[in-house]
């Protein structure tokens, strides 16, 4: 039986090598632009797919000129792409060195409670024309830009919200963050969008919240202060315009997500528990 196996693999491997590299490759270079999407980056990796494209091609055809520039080009571009897209590489890279937590630590009625406040406050403040900029905590830890704010510890309300974005307010201007069911800082300076493409017609509220989205996995609330239309960025992707009803179920389908990392999170803690 393992002699089969063996003598398989052996007459089968030089076919089975190549489409498994192709695979690894692929899957990789996906994950690639996936992470990029919507960024400045994302559009040159796809230049850098039709190079690479066009350098098989010319090996394989025995183009040898275009083989001998393509290859002086990639080893140009390699130092070029470091110096150019060095802040997505350093935010890429930190994401990475970032420490994880399960969720927010809510239970399901405890989000859904979370999710009824938010609607009304933005609402509230949506109806006032009053503008907003507020971060919700997932998994990635936003205590870096919660240190460029101002701490605090408090219950969401409609009230407080008007209290901290009136324009009056010395907090008005910058971001507020929610860990779990409470305010814990506000005046908080989020990063802008890098993305060229953008509308020229987005504030510096709605740039904000998707470059905040680009580099976390933060769910963030705007509120127009011209419009006073709703809008919720996530993963660097935003969804203008949005009804109460839109707003809640965007915000089920996002927080909700955390819920299925905490059974295993409080399973493993039951049984060390146990233990």
């Amino acid at each position: 039986m393992f002699e089969s196996i063996s003598s398989f693999f052996v007459v089968y491997w030089s076919v089975l090598k190549p489409l498994i590299e192709i695979t690894i490759l692929w899957f990789v270079f996906f994950r690639i632009m996936i992470f990029f999407e919507g960024t400045r980056a994302g559009q040159v990796w796809k230049g850098i797919f039709i190079l690479v494209v066009a350098f098989f091609l010319a090996q394989k055809l025995g183009l040898n000129t275009l083989d001998w520039i393509l290859t002086k080009l990639f080893a140009i571009s390699v130092i070029a792409i470091i110096v150019i897209f060095q802040p997505e590489l350093r935010f890429g890279l930190a994401r990475l060195g970032q420490p994880h937590l399960f969720g927010t630590g809510l239970k399901e009625e405890e989000i859904d409670d979370l999710i009824r406040q938010l609607s009304s406050a933005l609402v509230y403040l949506s109806g006032k024309k009053i503008g907003a900029l507020i971060a919700l905590e997932r998994e990635d830890r936003l205590k870096s830009y919660m240190d460029s704010g101002v701490v605090m510890d408090s219950k969401i309300s409609p009230e407080l919200l008007e209290t901290v974005f009136t324009p009056l307010s010395p907090l008005h201007d910058g971001g507020l963050v929610i860990q779990g069911d409470r305010i814990s800082a506000a005046g908080c300076l989020f990063p802008l969008a890098q993305n060229p493409y953008l509308s020229h017609s987005l504030g510096t509220r709605h740039r904000s919240a998707l470059g905040l989205s680009e580099e976390t996995d933060a769910v963030v609330l705007i509120v127009s202060e011209e419009t006073g239309l709703i809008s919720l960025a996530v993963g660097g992707r935003l969804t203008q315009g949005l009804t109460r009803e839109e707003l809640t179920q965007s915000l089920k389908q996002q927080l909700l997500l955390m819920m299925q990392k905490e059974p295993k999170a409080q399973t493993s803690e039951s049984n060390s528990e146990a233990a």
